[in-house]
């Protein structure tokens, strides 16, 4: 928020508000507006486990997942065969993910030649001016936060960075970071953690650690309202940051989650 307003990204762009179609969020709003804290809750519980994977909903799922791993770490080694095939399904549904991440790049030429032929080649400049300035708050937050972090753990992250530079090339190409997720998960076991640490650690930091997808949305939303030159208060901006962290939540795509004997 603090580099939002300072770096001003969406300065420039001057889009009317009046000429932006709202019928694309109108369905968001509302669903937003109708949900209290009990109503959050509450929908975490899926109707059925077929009706959380259904949908897609990442909190759902992470739900059935962990009670569905507690009971199979209950009853133990008769349940081997059970772990085995959600193993084996576990490779098949990352190898999915990696093939459909290939078409990312194209997605993303879309998104920017409707950008261009609506807005016109100027639009490019303030959007990259966004790009940039998320990927410098990225940098320093991983260099400045996470690099304090490790540093009280007793490790390099200048080191481990090194260390999975392939991954991170991956997600710069695909723009997500879902592609890199099995041979991340692959490199940590080989540095010494276990299986089932790394099962269990590595997809719910993927859901509820989206460091990233937080500083993305309080970035974008502070760029919409530059670009549409909408004033925002401190006390707007700071709720927005909030909400921004808490939605973030779950943002990243259904991926098999599990909790290994």
């Amino acid at each position: 928020m603090l580099v939002g307003n300072l770096v001003h990204p969406g300065s420039g762009f001057n889009v009317s508000a009046a000429s932006l179609d709202t019928k694309a969020v109108a369905e968001y709003a509302g669903q937003a507006k109708a949900q209290n804290v009990s109503d959050f809750l509450l929908h975490i519980i899926p109707t059925t486990v077929v009706d959380a994977f259904a949908k897609g909903d990442i909190l759902q799922v992470l739900l059935v997942a962990i009670l569905f791993g507690i009971a199979l770490s209950s009853v133990g080694p008769r349940c081997k065969p059970v772990v085995d095939l959600f193993d084996a399904l576990t490779h098949a549904v990352f190898d999915v993910v990696s093939i459909l991440m290939r078409f990312a790049p194209i997605g993303a030429f879309g998104a920017m030649a409707f950008t261009v032929g609506k807005y016109g080649l100027a639009s490019l400049g303030p959007l990259l001016k966004l790009i940039a300035t998320f990927y410098v708050t990225c940098f320093l937050f991983v260099l400045i936060v996470m690099g304090g972090i490790a540093w009280f753990a007793g490790f390099s992250i200048v080191k481990f960075l090194t260390y999975i530079k392939e991954e991170m090339l991956l997600v710069l190409a695909t723009s997500s970071s879902e592609t890199a997720l099995p041979t991340l998960m692959e490199k940590l076991q080989r540095l010494g953690c276990s299986k089932s640490l790394v099962g269990l650690v590595v997809p719910t930091g993927y859901t509820f650690n989206t460091d990233g997808s937080s500083i993305y949305m309080t970035l974008a939303a502070l760029f919409v309202a530059q670009a549409t030159n909408t004033p925002l208060t401190i006390t707007q901006q700071l709720t927005l940051m909030a909400v921004a962290v808490l939605t973030s939540k779950g943002a990243s795509g259904v991926q098999e989650r599990r909790l290994s004997p």
